[in-house]
């Protein structure tokens, strides 16, 4: 197996894209990660992507991106893993470069969401959910994890109030990123007021469907300083799953899924969490923040709201987290969302996060997780 390296990187501003395409979104990334690397083709093209079936009614994404890019004829397909398409995509690039197959590959997460009325794409996101024993029962992803948090703050003590600075920091962060859809930072007293839409989550719990497409390319480590003097090494990616309902699971506060492929990561890498320098998480809603923090080592079961609470995650704390804004402020494109945390934790290693910037960041980690936990994602970045 070869070691594999980031090389280029590329992503469109998340929001609401009502002048462009899904192709036209995804190229533009595309080329801008093309143009970073200073390459003109790949040899492998590789789509994350949830919903563009049931949302843009177009699927076979792999051939129409690549020929919509001028790389007709290049191996291409759409890797699907619900929210976790993003990063799933990347795994895929990652073995065809460790596996020698391939020698430059894109991969890129895009979707297409905010052209439908919201209900509609409330339905589509159930998807990620099981269909007959919690879509079936009128279960959606809010009122999942609105039950997950409530159980949450009766097992551990928690008010409502203890969950507001995930939001408060990923909005703080969002306001120096340009591709960011809300830049704009709130308050304490602002997330306490926000409308509720599942009890307890509220609108500032939760993040923004939106549009928008990231992209990386790989190599292998051995050639990536041909192609910039910033590559970026994947020491370690790691997918594991767990039951998709949650009711099924052994212990529907403990993300099992996230565990194992954290586990299997530091393994891969040789590292553990006090190794690593910033971390970008799955932030869909606050609670989700706080059980992949436990997840993934960095707090003990329980604990994952006290690191927000006594500031541990900003930009100077223990653990950053969200420092571009996560998916509650930057948004949160479904298929697309793991790539932007690729692409994210390769800023702050290339040292190009601006005033977001980590110290001394060496090493970075993503969690992408796919409906509430079933699929989890995790990588592991290292500044070269």
């Amino acid at each position: 197996m070869r070691d594999v390296s980031i090389i280029g990187i590329g992503q469109t501003p998340v929001g609401e894209h009502w002048d462009k395409s899904l192709r036209e979104l995804a190229y533009q990334a595309l080329l801008a990660a093309m143009q970073s690397a200073g390459v003109e083709r790949v040899d492998a093209l590789y789509v994350g992507n949830m919903l563009s079936g049931e949302l843009t009614a177009q699927e076979h994404l792999g051939a129409l991106i690549a020929d919509f890019a001028g790389l007709r004829g290049i191996e291409a397909i759409k890797v699907e893993a619900a929210c976790g398409s993003g990063a799933a995509a990347l795994r895929v690039g990652y073995m065809a470069v460790a596996s020698g197959l391939c020698d430059l590959v894109a991969c890129i997460g895009v979707e297409k969401m905010t052209d439908q009325q919201g209900s509609t794409v409330t339905s589509a996101l159930a998807m990620a959910a099981d269909a007959e024993y919690e879509a079936l029962q009128g279960l959606t992803f809010v009122s999942i994890n609105a039950l997950l948090m409530r159980r949450y703050m009766h097992e551990y003590g928690y008010r409502k109030e203890d969950f507001a600075n995930f939001a408060i920091n990923a909005h703080a962060n969002a306001v120096n990123n340009p591709y960011a859809m809300f830049r704009s930072p709130i308050t304490a007293a602002q997330f306490a007021e926000a409308k509720p839409i599942a009890d307890p989550i509220n609108l500032l719990d939760s993040s923004p469907i939106a549009d928008g497409a990231a992209c990386v390319i790989l190599a292998p480590t051995s050639i990536a300083k041909e192609f910039t003097d910033k590559p970026v090494r994947v020491r370690a990616i790691a997918i594991a799953t767990d039951t998709l309902a949650v009711h099924d699971r052994r212990d529907p506060l403990y993300l099992e899924g996230g565990a194992l492929s954290a586990q299997k990561a530091y393994a891969m890498a040789g590292v553990g969490p006090a190794d690593i320098d910033v971390f970008e998480l799955h932030d869909a809603f606050t609670i989700m923040s706080a059980l992949s923090l436990e997840a993934a080592g960095f707090a003990p079961r329980g604990q994952g709201v006290r690191l927000a609470m006594d500031g541990e995650i900003d930009l100077n704390g223990r653990i950053p987290i969200t420092t571009m804004g996560g998916l509650k402020a930057r948004g949160h494109p479904v298929g697309a969302t793991g790539m932007y945390q690729i692409v994210e934790v390769a800023q702050q290693l290339r040292e190009e996060a601006g005033l977001n910037q980590v110290k001394n960041a060496q090493l970075g980690m993503a969690q992408n997780i796919g409906g509430s936990g079933a699929t989890v994602v995790t990588t592991i970045l290292e500044r070269i």
